[in-house]
């Protein structure tokens, strides 16, 4: 899967070769966008990350698809949304002022552009009211109806202590591990990961919150140190230097295992969409697509979290396979790479799908939606425990944490649940994290 000279920039274009002058000519001939987005049929519809949510825990699906709970974005999310957006301003200008210096001196007018989409993101380096506890890094507010649910007990351990922490049935990148045994009721009892009267239990228990301690660390990098997070009274601008200054670090990351003036992206930042099995929708945003003169497609998506690969990394390529597919049946083509860019550590892992794995990974998911559908028709979303339970803004709200989730939406009118509204780019992106 790695590819040893990826992180050269030298051999940065030996899987797709591209220069500004001739990449301008393949980014002309891309199949108009027009062409290849479907109208949005009456079926269900799935994005890579709530697609993969299901996968990771089917109780988290329904907090985020149907219940539709509010999530507090992390400093370290919102930090990586800005240096998307960055990223993506940065070829706006010409190939030869592609620099470090013109990438940094982007980051503070971007950051007030996202401070106009979303005002509240100011919120996260605001000083406490006066008499107020300080909040605590990597801690994200969080809303119930009982606020002794948001107590944390620190002796409680932030994974399931059985499973190593690389073990691979907690990722999403193998598609056998996808979906299951699919021959179950769903009402199965062997299906079930603790006591499932706790779910819908008429006395509400104190919830236990437990933070995976790679996301405190996460959230402390993202806003500066720790120490400066907790100065009380005029720090807050203190504390966007921090923040920003951390944009400006990721930034270095990029340019050392990419030259941004030998490429002339095809798309960014583009929605995609395709419909498979007569009437699963898909559709998702890629961050970054090159086309070489020879027509090879690769799918660049940039990481710019803190989050330890094994919480994160199978998550991140079961992502670029759903894109990989998605352009097969638009385009004809399969991506001859999909790259994923770690900015933090400066580090490519270069993936290079086949046709018949994309085939098994097209069965995967019409499989994956059709056990979507069922849980929405039986309204059993059961919780799956992992360490990612760590990175998760509901645990309040999760029977696997003594806490009661919410009563199940009646939709508005009868029927089945409605099917998931295009996605949203800013949200995404501010999810962007090893929960999604």
């Amino acid at each position: 899967m790695g590819d040893p000279a990826a992180g050269d920039p030298a051999a940065d274009t030996a899987a797709v070769a591209l220069t500004p002058d001739l990449a301008v000519a393949a980014a002309d001939a891309v199949i108009p966008a027009a062409r290849r987005r479907p109208e949005t049929p009456a079926g269900p519809s799935l994005s890579p990350s709530r697609a993969a949510d299901f996968k990771t825990c089917p109780l988290l699906f329904r907090f985020r698809t149907i219940d539709k709970l509010p999530e507090t974005p992390s400093a370290d999310q919102v930090r990586g949304t800005l240096v998307h957006a960055v990223l993506e301003r940065l070829f706006d200008l010409p190939a030869a002022e592609r620099t470090p210096e013109a990438a940094v001196a982007l980051v503070a007018p971007e950051w007030e552009r996202l401070l106009e989409q979303e005002p509240a993101l100011a919120d996260l380096f605001a000083d406490p009211p006066a008499g107020a506890p300080s909040r605590s890094v990597g801690a994200p507010s969080r809303s119930t109806d009982d606020p002794s649910r948001s107590a944390v007990d620190p002796s409680r351990p932030t994974s399931d202590p059985s499973l190593p922490a690389g073990d691979p049935s907690l990722l999403v990148g193998d598609p056998s591990l996808l979906v299951g045994d699919l021959s179950l009721p769903a009402g199965d009892p062997s299906r079930t990961t603790g006591d499932p009267s706790r779910l819908t239990g008429d006395s509400p228990r104190r919830a236990v919150v437990t933070r995976d301690p790679a996301a405190v660390a996460a959230e402390a990098d993202a806003t500066g140190q720790a120490t400066l997070v907790d100065i009380p009274g005029g720090a807050e601008a203190a504390r966007i230097a921090a923040f920003l200054s951390g944009a400006g670090n990721l930034l270095t990351g990029y340019f050392a295992v990419e030259d941004p003036q030998r490429l002339q992206p095809a798309e960014r930042e583009a929605l995609i969409s395709t419909v498979i099995g007569d009437e699963l929708l898909l559709r998702g945003y890629i961050d970054r697509l090159d086309v070489s003169p020879a027509g090879d497609l690769r799918v660049v998506d940039y990481k710019t979290g803190g989050a330890p690969r094994e919480a994160f990394e199978g998550r991140a390529l079961f992502q670029l396979k759903f894109y990989a597919l998605v352009l097969w049946r638009t385009r004809g083509v399969v991506p001859r790479v999909l790259r994923l860019l770690y900015l933090k550590d400066a580090e490519v892992c270069d993936y290079s799908p086949e046709a018949g794995e994309l085939e098994r990974f097209e069965r995967t998911l019409v499989a994956l939606s059709e056990a979507i559908e069922r849980a929405k028709r039986d309204r059993d979303f059961r919780p799956k425990p992992s360490r990612l339970c760590g990175w998760c803004n509901h645990q309040a709200l999760c029977p696997e944490f003594g806490g009661t989730p919410p009563p199940f939406p009646e939709p508005a009118t009868s029927g089945a649940v409605s099917a998931e509204p295009e996605p949203d780019r800013l949200a995404t992106m501010l999810r962007d994290g090893p929960l999604g």
